[in-house]
């Protein structure tokens, strides 16, 4: 296990609800495309990686598949388990799963593959558990982070608050750009990966996003957020505000721009 994999389970131990209640609302979006890209069906034997609160698991499981999902996080696959009755979820940590090989007719995950320290290793496990011709999905966020993605980022570098030197960034800073994304699948064994852009919308009030993204210490930024004294935290939160007031709609809510990839491939 990397040092970055080591930081991402302390990270996101004890997240689960705040995930569930903010940042995978923002996820699911992509949800409909990822499943139709490894064309999930009825009878579709499919694996999700990374399944957080179990979302794609739900939808996977509306179209008629055969469901197993994994997630590092043992609160998360609780969390799943919980919301998608029935769900065969289990706690493994890329790039090691509890699965033979050739088991899968598709392999997804929802920004997943952004969270592990060793990108190439994690879709060479991937690759182990699909079957010859099985289908592989994957989404990542735009590199760097803009938007919905960057809000709070933005809002802590406009208080002059720094990066801390003990909290990584993550590896998957470089393949975040379609070529370079496609690159690196086509690289772990898949000669067929395509990456396309998706952009969507999403409408939230700006105070439940400021306490499920800065305040629930969900993601580094919530982390960096967590360490201020109260001062820096009305500084930050200050900032966040006039950010989020170049966003606003009706009702007193907000539409944030969000940009992410997703590659579909054959084994």
């Amino acid at each position: 296990m990397t040092t970055f994999d080591e930081y991402e389970r302390e990270l996101w131990a004890g997240r689960a609800s705040a995930y569930d209640r903010g940042f995978a609302r923002l996820t699911a979006y992509t949800v409909g495309p990822l499943l139709d890209a490894a064309e999930v069906g009825s009878g579709t034997k499919l694996l999700d990686v990374g399944t957080g609160p179990g979302v794609v698991p739900a939808e996977a499981m509306r179209r008629g598949a055969e469901v197993a999902a994994v997630d590092a996080d043992p609160e998360m696959a609780e969390t799943a388990a919980g919301n998608v009755p029935g769900l065969d979820v289990r706690v493994a940590v890329l790039p090691e799963l509890p699965f033979d090989g050739e088991t899968f007719d598709a392999v997804v995950g929802n920004f997943v593959i952004n969270h592990v320290g060793d990108p190439g290793a994690a879709l060479a496990e991937l690759r182990r558990v699909l079957r010859p011709g099985g289908r592989l999905a994957l989404t990542c966020w735009e590199m760097p982070g803009s938007g919905a993605l960057g809000i709070v980022r933005d809002a802590i570098d406009e208080a002059g608050v720094p990066w801390p030197d003990d909290i990584p960034v993550t590896p998957f800073m470089e393949y975040g750009e379609r070529a370079a994304f496609e690159r690196l699948v086509r690289g772990a064994g898949f000669p067929d990966a395509r990456a396309t852009a998706l952009g969507w919308h999403h409408e939230t009030d700006p105070e439940q996003w400021w306490e499920t993204g800065a305040r629930s210490r969900v993601g580094s930024n919530g982390v960096i957020v967590s360490r201020q004294d109260a001062a820096t935290v009305a500084r930050i939160k200050t900032a966040y505000d006039e950010i989020m007031s170049g966003y606003a709609v009706a009702d007193g809510k907000v539409s944030l721009p969000a940009h992410a990839l997703l590659v579909h491939a054959t084994r």
